[in-house]
């Protein structure tokens, strides 16, 4: 049986060696002609276009010009099941999840809905140049099977976990303390592990799950430690205000979490902007993952995350859509959003650190650093290529660039889907925009 050969694609090509918050602009390197090697679903080798072709005849080769390869996006945070009610009009969060999210999520018990609204969620990601999502499903594991399979088909590296509730929510979108330990528990043995794809613990955050909840899913955590756990942290200043009115012993709102086992380097907690300073130093010390959702965050009006504040003092920072709070699946939008809330909080995000955040930091910050979201040889060839004149206004902007960030940001700030000319998952073209 004759091996598949291996694919060359070349362009200009951007990687990471370091954080680029730690050690600046330099911590990225650019090669104006490079190339990427691509074997068995793997990047096998880097370089300049030319050497590699010269000394590999045999591969095929996709030749992209100017335009940018880099590694895949890597969305952080992201509810599927809010796919279909995205831009959803004039909600704060509470009224937000009792006037969309949970009347929508109620209809995820239909598997067929929910494997309708997954596969519709990772093709739009797909389009968007998203090769890896970390996800919340809904109760219901029809939901973590719907998204999970789909994600198989696809030959994606995904994570998605059950998201659990047992009070302050609708009738009809409740489970129990023990059905949320049990059902997570046979959904780990059914998909964690399988292909690429990875079960994340998922209490939706702490007003919906009781202290009963709580410790069933920390317990499950300490059995299974090597998985991730996600959930929500300090939103909105109207849900602190009610996690201390549910949990009047807590010292803050991490101390809940940490106090039912929910707290450790594999903790994965999404927004996190009004941070008091011991929480900070806690999240700090224990190794947990913040988690930077910037359209979300304008969106439903929840505040400015401190980014610049943060990363200042060595947290790990992933970047993410939040959809549907989330108002775009464009990854382009989201660390343009991320910018805009930079300014307004005093800081200007150099163009390396956002396109870090969104690849090799969200990939840290979901425990996959060394895999995926980097260029590098042995890592999953999942590569997003990117045109860097999709439009006329960002054509024109790029031709005026003094240097490659001067030409990549214009694509940063206005761009979208149309900027996403291939993505590739697992060394295999799944989306190309001329379809």
């Amino acid at each position: 049986m004759t091996a598949n050969p291996p694919r060359l694609i070349i362009g200009q090509t951007l990687g990471f060696s370091a954080d680029p918050f730690a050690e600046g602009p330099a911590a990225a390197w650019h090669d104006t002609r490079g190339g990427v090697l691509v074997q068995d679903g793997m990047i096998a080798a880097l370089g300049k276009a030319e050497v590699l072709r010269a000394a590999h005849p045999q591969a095929v080769v996709h030749d992209h010009g100017k335009a940018l390869i880099s590694a895949g996006f890597v969305d952080a945070h992201v509810h599927y099941p809010q796919t279909g009610i995205i831009a959803s009009w004039g909600k704060r969060l509470i009224d937000w999840l009792n006037g969309y999210t949970f009347p929508e999520e109620m209809r995820f018990a239909d598997p067929a809905h929910a494997a309708r609204m997954a596969g519709t969620c990772l093709d739009l990601m797909l389009a968007n140049g998203t090769t890896t999502a970390c996800s919340y499903a809904t109760i219901h594991p029809e939901s973590v099977d719907a998204f999970l399979g789909a994600a198989q088909a696809r030959g994606m590296r995904v994570m998605a976990g059950k998201t659990c509730m047992d009070r302050n929510a609708p009738d009809g979108l409740r489970d129990t303390a023990q059905a949320a330990h049990d059902e997570s528990a046979a959904l780990i043995a059914r998909w964690h592990g399988v292909d690429r794809l990875s079960y994340v613990i998922t209490p939706r955050f702490a007003p919906t799950s009781s202290p009963a909840q709580l410790d069933a899913l920390g317990a499950l955590w300490a059995a299974h430690p090597s998985l991730l756990m996600q959930t929500h942290l300090s939103e909105q200043v109207e849900e602190i205000a009610w996690v201390r009115d549910l949990f009047p012993q807590a010292r803050d709102y991490l101390d809940v979490y940490e106090s039912h086992g929910l707290l450790g380097p594999g903790a994965v907690f999404g927004h996190c902007i009004h941070l008091r300073a011991r929480e900070r130093a806690r999240l700090r010390e224990a190794g947990a993952a913040l988690v930077h959702c910037p359209t979300s965050n304008t969106f439903i009006g929840s505040g400015l995350f401190d980014l610049a504040g943060l990363k200042g003092a060595g947290q790990r920072v992933g970047l993410a859509t939040d959809i549907g709070g989330g108002s775009s699946f464009s990854m382009l939008r989201t660390m343009a959003a991320a910018y805009e809330i930079g300014q307004l909080s005093g800081s200007a995000i150099h163009p390396a650190q956002l396109w870090w955040l969104a690849t090799a930091g969200s990939a840290a910050a979901l425990g996959q650093a060394g895999r995926i979201g980097n260029l590098a040889v042995g890592m999953e060839a999942d590569l997003v290529v990117i045109d860097l004149a999709s439009t006329p206004a960002i054509a024109q902007r790029a031709d005026r660039a003094a240097d490659f960030w001067e030409a990549l940001f214009p694509t940063i700030m206005m761009g979208d889907d149309r900027a996403v000319t291939e993505t590739w998952v697992a060394g295999q073209p799944l989306h190309r925009r001329d379809g």
